[in-house]
Formats: C-alpha cells, sequence, structure tokens
C-alpha cells in the first residue's frame, strides 16, 4: 500500500507568515516517554538529540516512533557530522536533521552531499531495508528523497558566524542553527551566551542565513532571548529541554516541600 511521508521542518517554515516564529524543545533523555509528552505538547518542533545525550540508533528510533503520532517536526541532532551516521540516521526515518560544529562551507557541502543520493550526493541506498522509504512503501523516494528531507547546520564557533551566509547558501542546506553556548566559549565567554558579543554574533549569523535564502534557527532557553532571536529573523527556536524542566520542575517541589 502506497505510503505519505509527514510534512519537513522546510516545508513548515515556509508555510509560516512573514515574521513568523516555530517554538520547540530538546528531548536530551533518550526516553520515548518524554518524547511522546513533547510531541504531544503543543510545539511546533522538537530535537531529539544524540549529540549530548545517551541516546542509541535504536534509541532515536523509538523517539521517532513516539512522536510520529502528533503534529510536530521531529528533528535528530546528531553527534558528528559523520557522513555513516547521517546515512543511518536518515534510514531510521529522520525527516529532519540537525548537524553540530559546522564551520566551513567544505564542511558543509559534504554534509549536504551525505544526505542525498546519487547523482546529487553519496548516500547509500537502503530503501528497501528502512523506515526511511517505510520499507518501499513511499512510491518513488529514491528519486524524491530530497524532498522528504531537511538539513540544518549547527554555527557554534567564529569561524562558523564569519561564513554563515556562504554556509548558508550552500545548495542542499535548508538552514542554519545558532548554537550560542559553544560560541559564547569560543569567544573567550563560556558559560556567557546573554553577552552582548554572543547575542550580536548569533545576530549577525541569523541575518546572513536569511539573506542567503536559508532558514535561520537558535537554542534560547532564556524566554526574552528567545523573543529577541525571534524578532532577528529567527524562524525557529528551541526554548526548552525536558531534562532542564525535570530538574527545574522537581528542584521547585524541594523548594516547596522541604521540611514541610
Amino acid at each position: 500500500m502506497p505510503l505519505l511521508l509527514s510534512s519537513t521542518l522546510r516545508a513548515r517554515l515556509a508555510a509560516l507568515p512573514d515574521g513568523g516564529t516555530l517554538f520547540g524543545a530538546w528531548v536530551c533523555s533518550g526516553s520515548p516517554a518524554l518524547a511522546e509528552i513533547t510531541a504531544g505538547s503543543g510545539l511546533g518542533w522538537m530535537l531529539i538529540d544524540m549529540e549530548h545525550s545517551p541516546a542509541s540508533l535504536q534509541d532515536v528510533q523509538a523517539q521517532l516512533w513516539a512522536a510520529s503520532a502528533y503534529d510536530i517536526a521531529a528533528a535528530v541532532r546528531l553527534p558528528s557530522d559523520n557522513p555513516v551516521v547521517i546515512k543511518q540516521v536518515l534510514d531510521l526515518g529522520a525527516q529532519n536533521i540537525v548537524v553540530p560544529m559546522v564551520s566551513s562551507v567544505e564542511q558543509a557541502r559534504s554534509i549536504a552531499a551525505a544526505a542525498q543520493y546519487p547523482p546529487a550526493g553519496m548516500r547509500g541506498v537502503g530503501a528497501a531495508f528502512a523506515r526511511s522509504a517505510r520499507w518501499n512503501r513511499v512510491p518513488d523516494y529514491l528519486t524524491t528523497a530530497a524532498e522528504h528531507v531537511s538539513v540544518i547546520v549547527q554555527l557554534e564557533s567564529r569561524a562558523g558566524v564569519e561564513a554563515a551566509g556562504q554556509i548558508a547558501g550552500v545548495e542542499g542546506i535548508d538552514g542554519v542553527f545558532m548554537g550560542p553556548a559553544d560560541l559564547a566559549a569560543d569567544l573567550g565567554l563560556i558559560g556567557q551566551q546573554g553577552a552582548p558579543e554572543v547575542v550580536a554574533a548569533v545576530e549577525s549569523a541569523i541575518a546572513a542565513a536569511v539573506g542567503a535564502g536559508a532558514f535561520a534557527g537558535v537554542n534560547a532557553f532564556d524566554p526574552q532571548a528567545a523573543r529577541r532571536y525571534a524578532r532577528a529573523g529567527a524562524s525557529f527556536v528551541l526554548v526548552g529541554a525536558d531534562v532542564t524542566l525535570v530538574a527545574q520542575g522537581t528542584a521547585r517541589l524541594a523548594a516547596e516541600f522541604s521540611g514541610a
């Protein structure tokens, strides 16, 4: 039976009204239960993390299954730009990937190639064995796969910010996602994501990416910062994470009830 895939993050961003922003949350725990809770929250997108989480490929697949019942764009952040991992995560059925620590046009081109089948790229062909094509039940998947995948690269260094426009303009790259924490560290301001120099660098990269015709995003757990970046042109913003929400919530409970 022919099957249809859900819309990509790229398609959802393109459908936003001018000045619109898709707000989302991080899932860092590796838990399918928390992935499902996040997916059903009403947020516009979610990011399943592999870089700073215990999640294995099997864990990611379970989280994608958990999110698939809900109207949300689920993205997966890879642990690196390794083309083998890109292939594996795409085969799991991830339609949106975020690749961390990208600092050059050459790196972005390699990532774009790893996410596309020949002749445009070098993604290994295994659609008959994979959830990506629903085990060959998505018609013409091999020739239309690029339509079903959004590729986002994460800029987290001075070099990445300076090359933001050129990186965003690479064919096959749909957007850039700013990482203020690592950017602050690279600028010698570790732990100071709100420092004026960091904010200015993020906003300059957002402007450069949008100017190149790509989408720009950022993680900003501070609500004021999130709204500021949205006004600056960020169309997809992460405003929280499962583990931090649980940590903060349980700390509030302890503060309220300890000694009661």
